[in-house]
């Protein structure tokens, strides 16, 4: 017996395509928000990385919240004084760059479920009435 995933991806496969296209969207929306969420939480420690690699006002001689808001300043197009977007322009980079990924990476699950599914349903149709040997059955 087949256990639920192979259920799963034969009735997913077996569905109309506005909803296979509905879970799609479902799936990219989850995964950018995903991205947006982790970038934004990440967001001082790649400034702190960009501080350390010699972008920035100190060129990598600080250490800490100095070289992580340097850096996210750096990444923001300079200081508000100066007329960059400063550490707020970093975050909003940073933060838009991981959404995007993150709406790639469910761009591809998405298409890669759909593509097994259907294949998935294909095969369970094609094995309906059919008898199987032993013959049949490839192990490995």
């Amino acid at each position: 017996m087949r256990g639920w995933k192979g259920r799963a991806m034969t009735w997913y496969g077996r569905q109309p395509v506005l909803i296979q296209v509905g879970t799609g969207a479902l799936a990219v929306a989850v995964a950018a928000g995903v991205g947006v969420a982790t970038g934004s939480l990440a967001a001082p420690a790649i400034g702190a990385l960009v501080s350390s690699l010699g972008f920035g006002v100190a060129g990598g001689t600080l250490a800490g919240a100095a070289a992580s808001s340097a850096g996210l300043a750096a990444l923001g197009g300079g200081a508000i004084a100066a007329g960059g977007a400063g550490m707020a322009g970093g975050v909003a980079l940073v933060t838009t760059a991981a959404g995007i990924g993150g709406a790639a990476t469910g761009t591809v699950a998405a298409i890669g479920a759909t593509l097994a599914a259907n294949a998935t349903a294909e095969q369970a149709d094609s094995a309906k009435g059919r008898e199987v040997n032993d013959d049949d059955i490839e192990v490995g």
